[in-house]
């Protein structure tokens, strides 16, 4: 996985996108336990827009594949890593990569989700594996849960979180 992150800074570093941070599964084990996870979700800001005034990924998968990096099913396959580029399009997503944590791995760094920003975009998306993982975050204390309250109330999640709360009896 380093090398992936070589790659994303180096893009970052050319422009290819002006930001960008991990989230997803990646960024849960970062808090978590380690499991199994199919891919790296590098959610990237600004959104690249393309001559039809629609989002294109297209100079990411051009730039990729002059380093000889093929788009597959699910993303873009670097180094045996499937990597899903996502754009974003919530305000807490933009909010997660503005306030992304710097993290060393490896020998190099990158940006992860905070574990609140990560909790909320979990929580956002609703699927049902991504409840678990906002219950995972927190059991698991790695959360101050005054940050993450602030953070659903301020991008309109409050009605998610008091349905999760409901649904798994939590502690509110």
């Amino acid at each position: 996985m380093e090398k992936v992150i070589e790659i994303l800074n180096r893009m970052q570093a050319d422009g290819v996108f002006e930001k960008f941070a991990i989230g997803g599964g990646i960024a849960a084990i970062y808090y978590l336990e380690p499991y199994q996870t199919d891919d790296i979700d590098v959610f990237i800001s600004p959104v690249l827009v393309g001559q039809s005034g629609l989002v294109s990924l297209e100079p990411i998968y051009s730039y990729l594949e002059k380093l000889g990096y093929l788009p597959v099913k699910e993303g873009v396959l670097i180094e045996d890593w499937p990597v899903q580029f996502v754009p974003t399009f919530a305000a807490v997503q933009e909010e997660a990569i503005a306030r992304a944590r710097r993290v060393e791995y490896g020998g190099t760094h990158t940006f992860i989700f905070s574990a609140e920003h990560l909790g909320a975009e979990l929580l956002r998306s609703g699927r049902l594996k991504d409840q678990v993982r906002v219950i995972d975050l927190i059991e698991s204390k790695k959360m101050d849960m005054n940050v993450f309250r602030d953070i659903i109330s301020r991008h309109g999640l409050t009605e998610k979180w008091k349905e999760l709360v409901t649904r798994y009896e939590l502690e509110e």
